[in-house]
């Protein structure tokens, strides 16, 4: 074989190898989900995230409402706060991972990190990872959050007292029944300007 023709042949050979880089589909490379700041309450620091559930979202707005009023509300503050926790707490759908715990803005901040440990090895340890929004899993959906019961009372916290705190008992309603908690009751205490749960029971 001449020069010629192998140098037409190199040209095919590559131009060939060109075409097929071109026309072969390119394999999507995953993008991570990720969650992003809808609303906040300024105040209060409550933050909203888009991927809640249209009824979480529902409640947030009725927060805001009560609490950027000119007089608060207490009692609805404390049936709201109840309501938002238990909705997003037990509401496993929305959740990236097991380390994503739903409410914990609401839970007293020097509880959290015990809260958090608590649930990874409750109710979170059986979430699987979500990040690339293809998980084939069945999680609860909560549809509402009812206050069965509300009453003052004294909370008492690490070495706090709150003679005004309150406790409070629910019933959570699910989208579908997967054999989850159905009630819980809260127990709330003033700290600084807010009120921050304590302790849940069943």
């Amino acid at each position: 074989m001449n020069k010629k023709k192998k140098l037409i042949l190199l040209i095919f050979v590559v131009l060939a190898i060109v075409l097929v880089l071109i026309f072969i589909p390119k394999k999507k490379t995953k993008k991570e989900q990720e969650v992003i700041i809808e609303d906040k309450i300024e105040k209060y620091d409550y933050t909203l995230d888009d991927n809640e559930t249209a009824y979480y979202k529902e409640l947030f707005n009725e927060l805001k409402e009560v609490l950027n009023a000119d007089t608060l509300d207490e009692e609805a503050y404390a049936k709201l706060i109840s309501q938002l926790f238990i909705a997003d707490f037990f509401n496993l759908d929305n959740k990236l991972s097991n380390s994503d715990i739903g409410g914990l803005q609401f839970v007293y901040k020097d509880y959290q990190e015990t809260f958090s440990k608590f649930a990874k090895d409750g109710i979170y340890h059986i979430v699987k990872s979500n990040l690339y929004g293809d998980r084939e899993q069945q999680l609860p959906i909560v549809t509402e959050v009812v206050v069965n019961n509300i009453e003052q009372s004294n909370i008492t916290y690490l070495e706090e007292e709150d003679s005004n705190g309150y406790i409070i008992d629910l019933k959570i309603l699910y989208q579908e029944d997967l054999g989850y908690q159905t009630t819980a009751s809260l127990y709330l205490a003033h700290t600084d300007n807010k009120l921050e749960i304590i302790k849940m029971t069943k």
